[in-house]
């Protein structure tokens, strides 16, 4: 598990949050369309099928994992894609503890928490 620095992890903040906006905008087509796909699936399973838009889904869908294979591979845990919540693992006074930052809190990171509290539990730096 990579550990950040506040400092690493604010300055990976403008390239992470462009990302993770991306990930809300795919995540938020991609639940409007379930129900669609789910019936493009029913329908292909008894040898129809198909779905309006079927090729923006799929595509959708690729870039979705795509980004979130971006944050992984970066050492970020996506929390919440629809809010864009995000953690950065972190040491403090001896402790791993997370990073805490979500969409639209600007271009610092201001919380953190243990491990167990998760989100809720989160304390200002």
């Amino acid at each position: 598990m990579k550990l950040f620095t506040v400092e690493e992890a604010n300055a990976l903040l403008p390239t992470v949050g462009r990302v993770v906006g991306a990930i809300q905008r795919a995540y938020g087509y991609v639940t409007a369309s379930q129900e669609a796909a789910r019936h493009a699936s029913e329908g292909a399973q008894l040898g129809g099928g198909g779905m309006a838009g079927g090729t923006k889904y799929v595509k959708t869908l690729y870039n979705l994992a795509e980004n979130a294979g971006q944050l992984e591979a970066l050492g970020v845990q996506l929390k919440d894609y629809e809010r864009g919540l995000i953690d950065f693992p972190s040491m403090r006074e001896g402790h791993v503890v997370l990073l805490c930052w979500q969409s639209g809190e600007g271009d610092r990171i201001e919380w953190w928490h243990d491990l167990e509290s998760g989100f809720s539990g989160r304390q200002p730096l």
